[in-house]
Order: structure tokens, then sequence, then C-alpha cells
């Protein structure tokens, strides 16, 4: 049930655990791996492809953040309220692409753990799959989200750091190139805001506000300081990782192209360096398999009273059908790959819809959503589906 009047400390709580969710569920498997292979093609240019990024990523996220808050209804009610059947389509898609990445997730958490203690990757995933119902089973799992959000997302930034000490990067030069670049990708840009903001993670915090009696227009500026924070969050890790390969470039030193973040850190700072990146692998693929579990089912529970009242069971099954595909599959990557312009389409679509639910009396009421927000909004959208139609057109033509 939702809490209609929190407490400020469980209001403070939930609002820094939404922005936590968002930003864990962001940094995943491909996150450390995109990072890394841009940063090798951009070099310090690729500062103001992060740059980029995160303005567009803020001005998506406010709007997806905002437009909930104000109706006091998750995504899929707003989608069917603007066009029946819109919003069972939006939910298809994030479950889908949810499940997708969520094998990527399992398999990344049971290499993490090989990386720390030499366990078979098989095992890893089990165990990591048992942490994560022990989460969502916790008496209180809301306290539990966002307290095991924080704590392993303040853990990664805190080891990059490090590896970022030791890899002593060149940052005068990362610092100018941030602003006036030698080089510039709109693919890397496009990329960057679909895997920070793209598929369920733009939703994950703007729910769980929701789950916590965050809501209503007085509820807004709670809203701007999580949203914006999940994107800060998110943005600390992206430009510490890059600092790291940065360094790593600038020493000469030849990356390892078979596992690309794993090498950077082992050539940082040796045996050590290459254990923390397993600490940092299994944090950031175990919290975003619960982001991405929490989210996808939030997104088909309020369908039907049974979804809302089976909400743990169906979550269990999510992830254990995640860890079971994984098994049988081994290697996730080609699924991985299959659903990417998936994942690119989805922002797109639910932004749109997002934007178009501003404009409409019968569902923000006396609420007047801000121009610059939805010129920002929109910008977004033309972007990522210039970019998703390509990446179809390129996949049909080689069907």
């Amino acid at each position: 049930m939702l809490k209609q009047s929190p407490q400020p400390s469980s209001t403070k709580s939930a609002i820094v655990g939404a922005a936590f969710l968002m930003a864990t569920s962001a940094i995943g498997p491909g996150f450390l791996t995109q990072t890394t292979v841009f940063t090798q093609q951009l070099t310090a240019s690729f500062g103001f492809v992060i740059l980029i990024s995160v303005l567009l990523d803020i001005g998506a996220q406010m709007n997806i953040w905002r437009v909930i808050a104000v109706t006091e209804k998750r995504a899929q009610l707003i989608a069917n309220e603007l066009l029946p059947g819109m919003g069972y389509f939006l939910a298809a898609l994030i479950v889908l692409g949810g499940f997708a990445f969520n094998i990527g997730n399992i398999g990344g958490s049971g290499l993490g753990l090989q990386v720390m203690t030499g366990l078979d990757p098989t095992y890893g995933s089990i165990f990591s799959c048992i942490v994560a119902l022990i989460i969502f089973w916790y008496k209180e799992v809301g306290k539990a989200i966002d307290g095991f959000t924080k704590i392993l997302g303040l853990l990664m930034i805190a080891l990059t750091l490090y590896i970022v000490f030791k890899a002593a990067p060149p940052i005068g030069t990362a610092i100018y190139r941030s602003f006036i670049p030698e080089q510039f990708s709109a693919l890397a840009i496009v990329t960057l805001v679909g895997g920070t903001v793209g598929g369920y993670i733009s939703f994950a915090g703007g729910h769980r506000l929701l789950d916590a009696g965050i809501k209503g227009e007085q509820a807004l500026p709670e809203v701007n300081k999580s949203a914006v924070s999940g994107i800060v969050i998110t943005s600390i890790m992206r430009f510490l990782l890059f600092l790291c390969v940065l360094g790593v470039i600038n020493q000469g030193l030849i990356i390892n192209p078979n596992n690309p973040p794993a090498s950077v850190f082992q050539l940082a700072a040796g045996n050590l360096g290459y254990r923390f990146f397993g600490v940092v692998m299994w944090a950031a693929a175990i919290t975003s398999v619960v982001g991405a579990a929490y989210t996808s089912v939030s997104f088909i529970k309020t369908f039907h009273p049974w979804l809302e009242k089976n909400e743990k069971w169906i979550i269990s099954f999510f992830i254990i059908t995640s860890t079971l595909a994984y098994q049988l599959i081994g290697n996730p990557v080609k699924i991985l790959v299959t659903v990417g312009a998936l994942n690119g389409l989805i922002l797109p679509i639910a932004l749109a819809i997002i934007l178009l639910a501003a404009t409409k009396k019968k569902l923000i009421k006396t609420y007047k959503h801000p121009l610059w927000l939805s010129i920002a909004g929109w910008m977004v959208v033309i972007a990522m589906s210039w970019m998703s139609g390509l990446t179809l057109y390129k996949w049909i033509s080689n069907f």
C-alpha cells in the first residue's frame, strides 16, 4: 500500500533512495563496457559527450518524473488514459526489455563474483539471485531497496575513485576537452542517453516515489531534487570511469578488448584493482537486477488487483526466470544485442506519451508544465527516434 503521509525522515530516505535506485539501475555491466569503449575511441573528448548527455538525461528524466508525480499515476496508466491500449503496449516493451537485460545483469553478477572470489559464474549468478530475492521478501521492502542501492552505489564510486588515483589521468586535459572537444560522436551521445534513461530505467525512481507516497504538485521540489540527483550520481560514476580509462591510455598501456573495464582496473592497480573491479561489477549488476525487477513489475501490477496482491511472487518469478535463462543461454551477449534497438525505442515512445500527457488538463488539472522542459523533452524524442530508426533500418537490411 502507498504511504499517504510519509514522515520527514522517511520522505528524505525515499528521495535519496529513488535517486540511487535509478542511478544503480543505469550503472550495469553494459554501462561499464560502454564508457570504456567510447573513451578509447574519443579519448579526452568523451568528457564533452558525457556533459551533453547529462543535459539530455535531465531533460528526459525531469519530464517523466514530474508528470508521474502530478498525475499521481504510473506511466502505463497515463498512457492508457491518452489512448486506450497504449499502456499495455508500453508495459510490454518495458517488461520485455527489462527481462532481456536482466539476463545480462544476472550474468554480470556471476562474472563479478568470479573475479572477486574465483567462484564459477553459474554459482555466482545463483547466489546473486538469492540475494535479490531476500531484498524483495524483506518485511519493509522499500527501505531494503533504498538502503541496498545507496550502500552499493557509494561503494562503486569509492572503489572507482581509488582506481582514478592509481591511473593518474590528465585531469586538466579531461576538463578542457569536456568543453572544447577535438572529436564528436552523435552515436555516443544517443547511446549514453539510452543507457542512462532508456527502457525501464527512467521510470525506476519515479515509480519508487509514488510507492513512498511522494506525489502531487506540492511534492515537485522533492521530485526535482531526486530526479537530478539520480542523473548526477550516474554521471559521477561515468566521469570517474572515464578518467580511469583516460589515465591508462595516457600511459600507453593496451586495454584487453575481451573485457575492457576489467583490464582498465587491472592495468591501473594490478591484482588489487582487478579484485576491485569484481566488486564494482557485482554491485553494478545486482543493483540493476533489483531495479529491473522492481520497475518492470511496477508496470503490470496496476492492471489487476491479483497482480498487485502478489507483487512479491511476480518479482521473484521475474528474477528466477532471468537466472534460469542465463543458465540455459550461458552467454547473454546475443540477447543484449538483439534487444538493443528495443531499448532505444522505448525512451522516445514513453517520453512522447509523457509530454502529451503534460498538455491534457484531465490528467494534470491546474498544473502548468514548464515550456523549457517540454522543448528539452521533444529534442530527446527526436534525437532518439532518429538514431533508433537508423538502428532498426540497419538491422532489417542485414536480416
